[in-house]
């Protein structure tokens, strides 16, 4: 698991861990029937037996004709003695070594036994990994932790349980703190299940190498983290994920066209959040994810900032909308951030977005006071959605009401929605309210919410979001070309 393998400092070559390697070693059919029989013990045998051969022919050939091998009758008798001692010892060898290599043979039977026991028993994942990050041992404990049985991890890459990203933070994290010559590695790396789901383990690792001293990839072991464990786990690894984001290029601004429904003209966009990650999380993930860590204030006004930059390159005059939660509302830093941008105040609209209710309208309400006598507009989104935003309306008095998509969908073959909808658009002409009429995606519901008498309305139908330039200034282009019958007609996205 590369992940969970990397090298700090210079290792001192290790010997492989007795039950990966012959765990592995049978695996690759290097120890058959659970024995491995060293190459030397098959020299010695036979050495034994040329031994035993010679000395029985010498012997052999002194007692048959010895007045051709000796010219001294007295040396006969004591050379073939010694030739009959050497073939016996011959024979006494070969049975000691018979009899111990039947010994060696039931210890690594029994070594492989209790080999086999470990594996099956263990809840520790035992894995191996060439130089290549391929999988070239799993143990069974993979089934039970990542749903993946040894056979379908064993020659496949690592990013099969581990995301890339993953892998390499975990391999940076190693090599900025190991020490030289320590014998492992113990880092937290958090995997991915066969089910998709997240999977927080803690990985024990070290180099694995070649009889010429090459490395030739990573062993180690693996196991389940505690769910307390795995928690803080995840929190520091969001930490780290969304500071990146802050502070680095992680942020994008994508910008939604609202039309006018009447003329058929765009008058405004909607800014959306685009996060620059390898994790396909979507912006909601990431601000709730923010929030939990104590870091919602500073993403929030990270994307505000980002939003801003990339409103300067809009035509004139549409507005921008602005998705903002009543916390970061009362946040000192807001006035400043708005008043400083390069974007009138007059074309910003502040788009409340969170669904909860507010505790103290009027710090609310006294707070975007002074920005709204200066030409700022006051959106609520998700109208219709819940009782939250109907207080946040009426409690604010906003100048945009934006229907939810819930209540736009199937608006056209719904009786209820449709009268809904009728109620909303008379309440929203008594409180002097525009209504914009969010998630439009169809033709049917287009002409509902028209037929309605709703004054504008977005959606994919109409404009998909878009963080490309060349897009916005087409949206100026053909502006001006058009009417309101144009605007039935699908939007080319």
């Amino acid at each position: 698991m590369s992940s969970a393998s990397g090298v700090r400092g210079r290792f001192s070559r290790p010997t492989t861990p007795v039950v990966a390697f012959a765990s592995l070693s049978r695996s690759q059919g290097r120890i058959p029937d659970g024995r491995r029989r060293l190459p030397g013990n098959h020299l010695l045998a036979c050495l034994f037996g040329l031994n035993f051969a010679f000395s029985l022919t010498v012997a052999t050939a002194l007692i048959l004709t010895p007045s051709r091998l000796f010219h001294h009758p007295a040396l006969q008798a004591p050379a073939t003695c010694v030739a009959l001692i050497v073939a016996a010892a011959a024979v006494v060898g070969a049975i000691r070594y018979v009899r111990a290599d039947h010994g060696d043979k039931e210890g690594h039977q029994h070594a492989a036994e209790l080999i086999d026991t470990v594996l099956c028993t263990s809840r520790e994942w035992l894995w191996t990994v060439d130089d290549r990050d391929i999988f070239t041992f799993s143990s069974r404990a993979s089934a039970s932790l990542l749903g993946y049985e040894p056979a379908e991890l064993i020659g496949q890459p690592t990013t099969t349980v581990v995301a890339q990203e993953d892998s390499d933070r975990a391999r940076s994290s190693i090599l900025a703190s190991q020490e030289p010559d320590s014998p492992s590695s113990v880092i937290t790396v958090r995997c991915r299940h066969r089910d998709g789901s997240p999977v927080w383990v803690e990985t024990s690792c070290r180099p694995r190498f070649t009889a010429g001293g090459e490395p030739a990839g990573f062993e180690g072991t693996s196991r389940l983290l505690t769910s307390a464990s795995a928690q803080e786990a995840a929190a520091t690894r969001s930490r780290e994920l969304i500071t990146e984001i802050i502070t680095g290029q992680g942020l994008l601004a994508a910008f939604q066209p609202i039309h006018d429904l009447e003329t058929g003209r765009i008058i405004g966009v909607e800014a959306l959040s685009r996060f620059v990650s390898e994790e396909s999380f979507s912006a909601e993930h990431w601000f709730a994810e923010a929030s939990a860590i104590g870091l919602g204030a500073e993403l929030e006004f990270a994307a505000l900032q980002t939003a801003l930059k990339a409103a300067e390159d809009l035509p004139l005059p549409l507005y921008i909308a602005l998705n903002i939660s009543p916390a970061a509302c009362l946040d000192p830093r807001l006035p400043g951030l708005l008043e400083n941008s390069g974007v009138a105040l007059g074309r910003l609209v502040l788009e409340l977005t969170e669904r909860l209710p507010v505790e103290e309208y009027g710090l609310l309400a006294a707070a975007l006071d002074p920005l709204r006598q200066c030409g700022l507009r006051l959106a609520v989104d998700d109208a219709g959605s819940g009782f939250a935003s109907m207080r946040h309306i009426l409690h604010l008095r906003p100048d945009i009401i934006k229907l939810d998509r819930s209540l736009i969908a199937g608006i056209d073959a719904d009786t209820g929605q449709y009268a809904l909808g009728a109620a909303m658009v008379e309440f929203a002409r008594r409180i002097q309210a525009s209504l914009v009429a969010e998630g439009i995606e169809t033709h049917a519901e287009l002409t509902a919410v028209m037929g309605l008498g709703m004054s504008s309305g977005q959606g994919y139908f109409l404009g998909r979001p878009s963080i490309q330039r060349r897009e916005w200034d087409s949206w100026f282009d053909q502006d001006a070309l058009t009417g309101p019958h144009e605007i039935t007609s699908p939007a080319r996205t």
